[in-house]
């Protein structure tokens, strides 16, 4: 039976002889431009604002690359950085290239997985737009008006019925023009019993000069399908960062996002949101931030659990070395027998940087089960005299610890992906130090 859960979206099942769930909001009178004409000049709820007008809308087209190994080294160790690999694709399962606002690859390697610019997608496939805009509201603020503005293109990827990724699906969003705004939407489908593992690695190739990236991104998790995702983020000390992200998740369905960064950035602002709609529905949210001198940062999760027996948990590991951190999340229990967790731990490095932990729980009816727990502080000293105790030196003990500090356990994540996640993380520990 369909069901109306409580913020007004409601299941839809598509006729194509099998159940299919996907999110379809109650349209106004007024099209998705409209909405959009209507919010932009609408700041974002949490962060700082930012004056889209100082930057670039266009940028020159960069060539089509049908082989991406054959990209220039420094193109490619930049990309390397944020987890995407070129010189032996036969480690991922498709590959999604977008340079600044076009893209310059894409395909797949695996029958039953599609890579493919969301472009591309909609001539395709007429039904897309039935998914347009389902997860994240074209006029939630400016950043989400403007991509539905001036839209450029992004990534679909889709897993069908039943299929399952024997390895990752990798994108790399690469901006490389000074001063562009770099705008993207994307299109993640799984299909009912299907499992996708995406790494999306975010980057850029400028130094010191400054640019702005927008990303919204849409995940649909249909009835016992599972999406790992992971986003690494390598960015310079004056880009800024706007992703808008939302998910839907149906009954059995599974969604676990982690995200990684660990390099500077200017300014950071995300908040993704993940609906359980269907019974039995789980999310997982886990965030390793480093925020160095310079870099604000606020990041945060939100869950609500709008279906019986849904779970989420929600994990955030938080260092400064001189930066701001405003870490963030919310459960909101809507259903019986739903359950929460949030842990938010902060490391201060340096006398200067602040963390400042928001957990906010959120419970509507009888039979829940919500809980979260936050700490912030410095490491301890006794914790540091042991290591030396033991024949380390004190930048070795500190390391020792951090790195301890950084490592978040991840329940459910493959395990060539948990390889390849703390690879990461240990590579941009100098980062830290």
């Amino acid at each position: 039976m369909p069901v109306t859960p409580p913020d007004g979206i409601r299941l839809v099942i598509r006729k194509k002889g099998f159940e299919s769930y996907y999110m379809s909001k109650v349209k106004s009178s007024r099209t998705y431009k409209e909405k959009a004409r209507a919010a932009i000049k609408k700041p974002a709820a949490l962060g700082e604002d930012i004056d889209l007008d100082t930057y670039l809308d266009t940028a020159e087209k960069k060539p089509y690359q049908p082989d991406p190994s054959q990209l220039p080294v420094k193109t490619k160790k930049h990309m390397l950085s944020a987890g995407i690999i070129l010189d032996d694709m036969r480690q991922r399962s498709g590959t999604y290239i977008q340079m600044d606002n076009a893209p310059i690859h894409s395909s797949s390697r695996q029958e039953g997985v599609e890579v493919m610019a969301v472009s591309q997608a909609l001539e395709k496939y007429d039904w897309l737009q039935d998914y347009w805009w389902q997860a994240v509201a074209v006029d939630a603020d400016k950043f989400t008006a403007n991509v539905e503005l001036s839209q450029y293109d992004g990534y679909f990827i889709r897993a069908l019925a039943g299929q399952k990724t024997v390895l990752p699906v990798q994108a790399c969003l690469y901006l490389s023009k000074e001063r562009l705004a770099q705008k993207v939407h994307n299109i993640i489908i799984a299909e009912e019993d299907s499992e996708l593992h995406i790494i999306t690695g975010c980057t850029t190739s400028l130094g010191q000069e400054p640019g702005l990236h927008m990303g919204v991104s849409e995940f649909y998790i249909k009835r016992g399908a599972r999406v790992t995702f992971t986003m690494i983020h390598s960015w310079n000390p004056e880009t800024a960062v706007r992703p808008r992200t939302g998910a839907i998740v149906a009954e059995n369905g599974l969604f676990l996002s982690n995200y990684v960064l660990m390099k500077p950035v200017r300014t950071l602002q995300m908040y993704p949101t993940a609906r359980c709609v269907g019974e039995n529905s789980v999310v997982r949210y886990n965030s390793v931030l480093v925020a160095t001198p310079g870099s604000s940062l606020d990041v945060g999760s939100r869950v609500l659990l709008n279906a019986k027996g849904a779970r989420t948990e929600i994990v955030a590991r938080a260092i400064t070395t001189g930066g701001d951190i405003v870490s963030r999340g919310y459960i909101e229990g809507n259903a019986p027998e739903v359950k929460g967790h949030l842990e938010c731990r902060g490391l201060i490095l340096q006398e200067k940087g602040m963390i400042h932990a928001i957990p906010e729980l959120k419970g509507t009816l009888a039979g829940i089960d919500l809980s979260h727990e936050a700490a912030v502080g410095k490491i301890a000293e006794e914790e540091v005299e042991y290591l030396m105790a033991r024949g380390l030196s004190r930048s070795e003990a500190t390391a020792t610890i951090v790195r301890g500090f950084l490592r978040v356990d991840i329940e459910g994540l493959p395990a060539a992906l948990s390889v390849e996640l703390q690879r990461a993380i240990e590579a941009s520990e100098k980062e830290v130090m």
